[in-house]
């Protein structure tokens, strides 16, 4: 056993851990490769979604989601991780090679870890209680030590010029076949291993309040407070990055799972809305209107305390560990 790297049996429950990662339409766009002291991210363009993400900018955001749930995995283990992001330049699809060093883990790093396989992707109406200042300021700082801004939205403007790049978004997508049939692909399964499934979507269009949630045909998912009087207390953050290249996107996506988790961490509920990025049109309007053209704007995540009569979401499925994985020995 080489002291200098973690045994087998360490990287195969971190990338487990991983692989829990949120990712867009549940499609799991990852593939890892174990070699020598390393382990190695790939993007997987054949599980890229060429209709709702033309720009492969989700597919990146949600690598970049797993890349960080890993580095939080090793460091609940004992390790810390070294990361080189996009190391080779006639590969883009290569994202990053993950190396390692010892580390004694802290309380805050289990705490992290265990947050993993609680995270749900809610997209339920939230109670109408706000999140507290103090926990917002900390999903904030998480976001910045990823090198990514998180801007809350709070002004009465702001949150009309994004609600309505939510619907117009939304519109746009809905009137393209192509995306109408992807979606129908990638929601409302009961037996598959990847994919939105139907007990976690809700039936119909979500509606909370001024926001709009995204679609998922065949989706099951009965909301109990859809009917009810009591507003909804969601923060909508806007993950946004000074650059909108390739290596922005993954740090986003670190971003957003550093965020993610930290709101789990303290029992709130959580839900990334990549929609209104999609469409060029509805992603400049926020740029343009929310950020007043100071950064790109990469993803919207809402946060909130889950109504108090919410029953809890089952996990979505995940893809068998071997699937994900490429086996080679460096010589």
């Amino acid at each position: 056993m080489d002291p200098s790297r973690p045994d087998q049996e360490t990287i195969s429950a971190a990338l487990a851990l991983a692989c829990r990662a949120p990712s867009v339409h549940n499609t799991q766009p990852w593939r890892w490769r174990l070699g020598g002291p390393s382990v190695h991210l790939y993007a997987d363009p054949f599980r890229g979604l060429p209709a709702t993400d033309p720009r492969g900018a989700d597919l990146l955001l949600s690598c970049g989601a797993a890349l960080h749930h890993l580095r939080v995995a090793l460091a609940a283990l004992g390790w810390r991780a070294v990361v080189h992001r996009l190391p080779n330049p006639a590969d883009p699809g290569h994202l990053a090679a993950v190396e390692f060093t010892r580390r004694e883990p802290t309380d805050a790093d289990v705490a992290m870890a265990s947050a993993i396989p609680r995270r749900r992707t809610d997209r339920r109406r939230f109670s109408s209680w706000e999140v507290p200042r103090p926990v917002l300021d900390l999903l904030t700082a998480r976001a910045v030590e990823e090198g990514v801004i998180a801007h809350e939205v709070v002004a009465t403007r702001d949150r009309f010029e994004l609600a309505t790049a939510i619907g117009e978004a939304a519109a746009a997508q809905d009137a393209d076949p192509a995306y109408r049939a992807e979606a129908r692909r990638w929601s409302g399964g009961h037996a598959t291993v990847d994919g939105v499934p139907a007990a976690n979507a809700p039936a119909g269009v979500p509606q909370h309040g001024d926001v709009r949630l995204r679609e998922f045909p065949g989706g099951e998912l009965v909301d109990a407070r859809r009917d009810d009087w009591e507003d909804d207390g969601a923060s909508l953050l806007v993950l946004a990055t000074s650059s909108d290249d390739a290596l922005s996107r993954l740090r986003a996506g670190e971003a957003m799972s550093a965020v993610l988790l930290e709101a789990t961490a303290a029992g709130l509920a959580t839900c990334p809305l990549s929609q209104p990025m999609e469409v060029a049109a509805t992603r400049n309007r926020i740029r343009a209107e929310v950020l007043d053209g100071s950064s790109c704007p990469q993803i919207l995540v809402r946060v909130g305390w889950a109504a108090f009569n919410a029953d809890p979401l089952p996990p979505t499925p995940r893809r068998h560990l071997a699937d994900v994985i490429d086996q080679w020995e460096r010589t």
